[in-house]
């Protein structure tokens, strides 16, 4: 689908936070995010791995940069990396405010945050455009952990 203005960016981070506390800060985080990006019409995936973070946000290209500054400013990451920048066609996750991206083969999923965790929303069939994205996002996070 076409979609004119679409811009997407790519970064990678390094978490800080604890381990024993990441469960219920990405709780927070994603619900946070899930609410923000809908109102924003930000979309976007996230691949968690160790301590590591991929992101792919898409939107408007304003919205975006200025969602990247404040994310790139946030003290719960560090090593903050931008990998990629570009206007494609159309959005890969138009369905997806906010999505978990598997490091591991397992299907991928949208994500729904509660202030206990993080839980699954019913599933769907990823499109051969996010099957492309997520790979180079499984890729880019691989690089990292080495």
């Amino acid at each position: 689908m076409t979609e004119p203005g679409t811009f997407r960016l790519m970064y990678r981070s390094r978490s800080r936070i604890p381990v024993g506390d990441r469960k219920v800060e990405l709780g927070r985080l994603f619900s946070t995010a899930r609410r923000n990006n809908k109102r924003a019409g930000v979309t976007g995936a996230l691949l968690i791995s160790g301590d590591w973070f991929v992101q792919v946000l898409e939107g408007d290209e304003r919205t975006v940069q200025a969602l990247y500054e404040v994310i790139a400013a946030d003290p719960r990451h560090d090593s903050v990396t931008l990998l990629d920048t570009g206007t494609p066609d159309g959005r890969a996750f138009g369905r997806w405010s906010m999505a978990r991206v598997s490091e591991d083969g397992e299907p991928d999923i949208a994500l729904l945050a509660h202030s206990d965790g993080i839980a699954p929303a019913a599933g769907r069939a990823a499109t051969p455009a996010e099957h492309r994205l997520l790979a180079t996002m499984r890729a880019t996070v691989g690089a990292a952990v080495l």
